[in-house]
């Protein structure tokens, strides 16, 4: 059963997809998913090729921005991008939803689309907790 778990309006985040989770993530709207989960992080993980062919085949578009660890300046600004392009909610994917929770709030922070203060609500109310992530969103929000 997909657990997308909403940042906000038209962005939200989820643990490892299927190709089933796909086809649930277009019957409820989204427009594009975005891979954060690098291939062979774990034996049996479905591979980006296989929700990308899950995401055409349900007419949706798919971006690969895959990190591990903190996420680095370039995979903050294609988050930035990914969400500025205006192509519909957005579904982002990585083993647990906390790198793409991290990700999208780094990227927010950039925009400066929300202060940081409901950023860090918005993640906590999907049950993640960004708190230590404050200081580091604080100075993406200056420039």
């Amino acid at each position: 059963m997909a657990d997308f778990r909403r940042l906000a309006p038209n962005y939200a985040v989820a643990r490892q997809l299927s190709a089933a989770d796909v086809a649930e993530a277009a019957r409820q709207g989204f427009a594009t998913i975005v891979a954060n989960r690098p291939d062979g992080e774990a034996p049996g993980q479905p591979r980006m090729d296989e929700i990308e062919a899950a995401a055409n085949a349900a007419g949706l578009s798919f971006v690969r921005i895959p990190i591990s660890g903190p996420p680095p300046p370039d995979a903050v600004q294609a988050t930035v991008e990914v969400i500025a392009s205006g192509k519909g909610p957005v579904l982002a994917y990585c083993r647990s939803g906390t790198r793409s929770t991290t990700l999208w709030a780094a990227a927010t922070a950039k925009a400066g689309s929300l202060p940081v203060a409901d950023i860090l609500r918005a993640a906590e109310a999907a049950g993640y907790d960004l708190s230590s992530h404050a200081g580091t969103l604080e100075r993406l929000s200056r420039g």
